[in-house]
């Protein structure tokens, strides 16, 4: 499970909440992507798709899990497809949410906004406010939650996305030759309010180039589905990775209880 690109953002807390729904039958590797959480950017490396990707394939090697699922939001999106090209053996299906990585996918003002966010109260206000669509989601707990998260990796995150910063969302896209290498079964799940990776530009394009691939827009959502509708994002995640977490062979077999 790959998170996002935020400032303050870290594999736990991007995806706790949908883990713990989850239950216990699922073995959940949710890690900090270099440069963000407790993960720091290997020395004469600045991060990117490259980095980011080698980082998640070689951890699951360590772990030694042959055959995985990859769930990604935003960032996390891009990487997950490049990682199901890097590893086809190994990954099952793919679920990129609110993905980033569609070929010619332009800088979204919000999203600009986002990387360049202060670390401090009003900034993480500021950047909660353009994930979502529902201004309530943004209480006092989650901004300073993020505000103190936000202030523990400005320094490093100030190297990840310096001005200007269409650059970097150029870096995070992917070819549409890499896309039409991804084999794996890929299910896109996006907000049609989405104003960090809209729609028209982030994921339609991406029904063009992926050979096996489905799209659920959810209504009234903006940019963190796992959030703004919470339940039916997992059990559109769970259903996904039952059918296809096992499956190599394209008869999608349901896993054996407690896989």
């Amino acid at each position: 499970m790959l998170h996002g690109s935020g400032p303050g953002t870290t594999g736990s807390g991007a995806w706790t909440t949908t883990a713990q729904a989850l239950g216990p039958s699922w073995h959940l590797v949710a890690p900090d992507q270099a440069g963000f959480g407790r993960t720091p950017i290997p020395a004469g490396s600045r991060g990117g798709l490259r980095l980011w990707t080698e980082q998640a394939a070689s951890l699951m090697d360590a772990l030694g899990h042959e055959h995985y699922a990859v769930v990604g939001h935003s960032m996390g999106g891009a990487v997950a497809l490049a990682l199901a090209v890097a590893r086809p053996r190994q990954v099952t299906c793919v679920v990129a949410v609110s993905t980033m990585g569609a070929p010619g996918a332009p800088l979204s003002a919000e999203l600009d906004a986002i990387w360049a966010a202060p670390a401090d109260p009003v900034g993480a206000r500021d950047m909660l406010g353009r994930l979502v669509l529902d201004r309530a989601l943004v209480t006092d707990a989650a901004v300073e939650a993020r505000a103190a998260a936000m202030r523990a990796g400005a320094v490093t995150f100030a190297s990840l996305f310096p001005p200007p910063r269409a650059r970097w969302a150029d870096e995070l896209t992917l070819s549409a030759q890499t896309l039409t290498a991804v084999r794996a079964p890929v299910l896109l799940v996006h907000g049609a309010d989405d104003r960090v990776t809209p729609l028209g530009t982030a994921a339609l394009p991406l029904l063009g180039h992926l050979a096996d691939v489905r799209l659920h827009v959810l209504g009234r959502c903006g940019h963190v589905p796992a959030i703004e509708h919470p339940y039916e994002f997992r059990q559109l995640l769970s259903c996904f990775l039952r059918r296809h977490l096992n499956s190599r062979d394209g008869t999608h077999p349901e896993p054996p209880d407690g896989h």
